[in-house]
């Protein structure tokens, strides 16, 4: 049996309509209630967790296979795993946003950025060499320059819509973002067949 993890929400419907258009039994996944834990007929047993949790069940091979975001590998230190799979579902992008005179005005200080993604601010701006305050926000990261906490942010931009309503812009993109399929390495040793099966399966529906 296949232990797979996906993100809950929108990528969990994602990756299941893919596997259901090429044959997988999707219906217990489609029709569950609060159930966590799910086992198909087609061999999968697959759990469904928030994103950081999804690369816990990896890290310690409670599961061979996860589904998450790009977003949530990049702002992790944990990397032993093998990315095998760009789904190109759930697709946005990571980007510094502000208002509009962040990018002329002159900062007498260290400039604050806002951001739910830490690691991801820190070493955008460690790589242009530009030395920044890092303030962690965990809820409405807009609110930073809005109420006066931070000059810029550094958040996920899907639609844009959010950034407008507040009056801000994207100023500079950091990377593009897409849901990924990634593999315990011990895993595929001994399951190699089984997820080079699933690999084919969501390459054709993509």
């Amino acid at each position: 049996m296949l232990k797979i993890a996906i993100t809950k929400g929108r990528i969990e419907k994602q990756v299941c309509q893919l596997l259901a258009k090429n044959g997988f039994d999707m219906d217990p996944i489609f029709h569950k209630d609060r159930e966590l834990l799910i086992e198909t007929k087609d061999g999968l047993s697959m759990i469904f967790a928030k994103a950081n949790d999804v690369l816990t069940f990896l890290e310690h091979g409670i599961v061979d296979v996860g589904f998450v975001g790009k977003d949530t590998l990049i702002d992790s230190d944990f990397h032993d795993y093998y990315d095998m799979l760009d789904l190109d579902i759930g697709k946005c992008y990571f980007a510094v946003a502000a208002y509009p005179e962040y990018k002329t005005k002159e900062y007498k200080r260290r400039k604050r950025i806002a951001s739910k993604y830490t690691k991801v601010a820190k070493d955008y701006f460690s790589s242009k060499q530009e030395d920044v305050e890092i303030i962690k926000l965990e809820g409405s990261v807009e609110l930073g320059p809005v109420v006066g906490l931070s000059d810029a942010i550094v958040d996920i931009v899907e639609t844009g819509s959010t950034l407008k309503a507040n009056g801000l812009e994207v100023v500079e993109k950091i990377c593009d973002i897409s849901t990924r399929m990634i593999v315990n390495k011990v895993s595929l040793k001994f399951k190699k067949e089984e997820i080079f099966q699933l690999i084919d399966a969501l390459k054709e529906e993509k």
